[in-house]
């Protein structure tokens, strides 16, 4: 069979904006990693490390959705530029903060305003929208992003860790901050493939639903949200506690390459998700993501070294991609298109919360009772993820009528990636 990716890129400046945005959303994985190792090498204190990185995540659950929406009104170039030289100025403090010995309440305003970065993966998204819609190419085009989500991933922490460790410890923070400048005002020169805005005078609904209103009053929405706020806080434990596993182990840069691993078995299953159609409500084959996400964490609890650890977090990283596809597909019957890129933007949120929780409360245990307990976390947020499921699926089965842009798809089983 032959694949359909090469036949994405297709349209004029398709390429582009995606490595544009490849650039620009390395920063998503290397900047809350980047954090914690620089912390960690800098004062030894992980409880501090976690809680700055739990503050980023934090500042993006509350900026992210408010920049989305601009951009949903106004266009990504007007708003993304000055968004990104904020968390820019932001990320310049933290580096000289943490650098000078600072007091810890300028990393903590620093982290907040390092929040304000745009999601990039959202932005993405919007544009392959814009140019697919209402056709199979755009499951195939969400497919895709999530393979360049996940080699974000595999490549970001190799990166970040590699550089803190091996070369000065803002190395890491401070090249990712440099990929964000690149990618983003890569990504706003191109104005050929930018979605139109809908400004809120020209909704025509009185400013219900679309313009005046906001996407998280989408009953599915809340659902998916609130999952995935368990579900970032099994990311963001993974990624604080392994990092302390392997320096209890005295392997601290190996680090990066377990995490790696974790992210390469979700982008081998997000490209083979990407060529295979399937039969049966959507919202029934997230639940399924959802539950093997928190079945995967078990093994966890078990490890007893670094080869074990990553074998069993590539098993485990075959679950996320194929979820967060499906997830689109939702996010697209429930929530207006004149406000997509806010709908993916607030899943996101829900991530960046769940990141911020399990990365401060890994923090709390590995400083109480070491590393390995630390896997304790993720467990538990993949437990709380499959009771949220379970609690809201009725919401996920009855899409708004007249939402989304895919309602039309639905038959032909679409499924979404959101980042």
């Amino acid at each position: 069979m032959p694949s359909p990716y090469p036949a994405l890129f297709a349209v004029p400046g398709s390429k582009a904006f995606s490595a544009a945005g490849f650039i620009g959303r390395m920063p998503l994985a290397m900047m809350g990693i980047g954090v914690v190792t620089m912390v960690s090498q800098l004062t030894g204190r992980y409880g501090l490390a976690g809680a700055l990185s739990a503050t980023i995540a934090l500042a993006a659950a509350v900026a992210g959705p408010q920049v989305s929406r601009l951009v949903d009104q106004h266009g990504q170039r007007r708003v993304l530029r000055p968004a990104t030289l904020l968390a820019l100025a932001a990320a310049a403090l933290l580096l000289l903060a943490a650098h000078y010995g600072w007091p810890d309440w300028v990393l903590f305003v620093a982290c907040a305003g390092i929040g304000c970065v745009p999601s990039l993966g959202a932005m993405i998204r919007a544009r392959w929208a814009a140019l697919y819609r209402g056709t199979p190419q755009l499951h195939t085009a969400y497919s895709f992003e999530s393979v360049v989500d996940e080699m974000c991933f595999i490549l970001g922490p190799i990166i970040s860790i590699g550089l803190s460790t091996a070369w000065f410890p803002e190395a890491g923070p401070l090249l990712a901050a440099c990929f964000l400048a690149v990618g983003v005002f890569w990504l706003t020169a191109q104005r050929a493939t930018e979605p139109a805005p809908h400004p809120r005078e020209r909704t025509g609904d009185g400013g219900r639903g679309t313009g005046g209103g906001t996407a998280l009053s989408s009953p599915g929405l809340q659902v998916l949200v609130a999952t995935f706020a368990a579900t970032g806080a099994i990311f963001g434990g993974v990624d604080v506690v392994t990092v302390a596993f392997a320096e209890e182990r005295g392997h601290k840069a190996s680090a990066s390459v377990v995490l790696a691993v974790y992210a390469l078995g979700s982008c081998v299953a997000g490209l083979t998700f990407g060529l295979m159609r399937f039969a049966g409500a959507p919202e029934r084959r997230w639940l399924l993501g959802i539950c093997a996400m928190a079945v995967s964490m078990i093994p966890l609890l078990l490890v007893g070294n670094l080869p074990f650890l990553a074998v069993a977090l590539f098993v485990a990283g075959l679950s996320i991609a194929p979820t967060m596809i499906t997830t689109m597909s939702l996010i697209e019957e429930h929530v207006p298109r004149a406000q997509l890129t806010e709908g993916m933007t607030w899943v996101s949120t829900g991530l960046a919360v769940g990141v911020a929780l399990g990365s401060a409360a890994s923090g709390w245990v590995i400083d109480a009772a070491g590393a390995r307990a630390g896997y304790g976390v993720p467990a538990v947020s993949g437990a709380v993820a499959v009771a949220v499921g379970f609690l809201g699926y009725r919401r996920l089965k009855r899409p708004a009528p007249g939402r989304g842009g895919s309602v039309g798809q639905h038959g032909e089983h679409e499924e979404r990636n959101v980042a």
